[in-house]
């Protein structure tokens, strides 16, 4: 058997008592970070909390080289871990069409994601979301300005009149260090909303953008504003993630002036 378990959005605590329950009860356990990670606890933590050990695998050790979780999962169960909703902004579904190719049973039990959850903590409607984006550090994409995949996905919304989720970049595996070379001039290996937002304003400045950061922990933070100014801005620890609305609802326009801050003229509503 082999059970991808969602572990949530914080920390060792934040998986549901179902994937708790399969955890604990397996007899071997991976984890991936390199899409996401839960920034409230460390591996020891979590290994501690569920009783377990959980051996972390790069990006080659799970979709280009599998075999030793596979192998284990014919002979016995097997929890394979991510952060937020399994299979959710992942590339697991490959692992899991491998495990049924071998006549291995798989089973999903899904965790808080941080789309559902920015949904919830903006007061933005969750029907209208479109395509989200993913917006990389300029030196991983390796050109200037912004990628198309990103202004095409933002433009393709707000013509649909849809909201977009900018999930941004984790570059766990680089070393960042400012002022060292183009590579490594940002401080930190997860972009910030400032660094999110500062990236978008040189296209689209007085574009009304959401901050939100540490969903699923016990301090979030939303803010909204117009990208130029949410670039001047400092939302403390990670992890960030950007919204750009579309035409607003009343409703949701009254939720982001008393949960994000915003000025009600920075506002498009229908």
């Amino acid at each position: 058997m082999l059970t991808f378990i969602g572990l949530g959005l914080y920390d060792e605590r934040s998986i549901t008592v179902e994937g708790q329950d399969a955890l604990r009860e397996a007899d071997h356990a991976f984890a991936e970070w390199y899409t996401s990670e839960l920034i409230g606890t460390t591996v020891d933590d979590l290994e501690a909390y569920h009783g377990i050990e959980i051996e972390v695998r790069d990006r080659p050790g799970v979709e280009q080289d599998p075999e030793d979780i596979l192998a284990a999962a014919e002979t016995g169960d097997v929890a394979f871990l991510t952060a937020g909703d399994t299979m959710i902004s992942t590339t697991h579904v490959d692992l899991r069409l491998r495990a049924h190719d071998r006549g291995i049973e798989t089973r999903v039990i899904h965790g808080v994601t941080a789309q559902t959850a920015t949904s919830s903590l903006t007061g933005l409607q969750n029907y209208r979301f479109g395509k989200a984006t993913t917006l990389p550090f300029p030196y991983a994409h390796g050109a200037d300005g912004l990628p198309s995949s990103v202004t095409e996905t933002i433009d393709a919304n707000r013509a649909a009149n849809l909201h977009t989720v900018v999930y941004l970049d984790i570059k766990v595996d680089r070393a960042t260090r400012p002022g060292q070379n183009d590579e490594q001039q940002y401080d930190s290996p997860y972009m910030t909303g400032d660094v999110g937002a500062s990236l978008l304003a040189e296209r689209y400045p007085e574009l009304l953008g959401v901050v939100i950061a540490r969903a699923g922990s016990p301090d979030p933070l939303v803010e909204a504003a117009p990208l130029a100014t949410l670039a001047e801005g400092d939302f403390g620890d990670p992890l960030h993630i950007l919204v750009i609305p579309g035409t607003l609802h009343l409703l949701e326009a009254d939720a982001l002036c008393a949960l994000a801050g915003a000025n009600r003229e920075d506002l498009e509503v229908v």
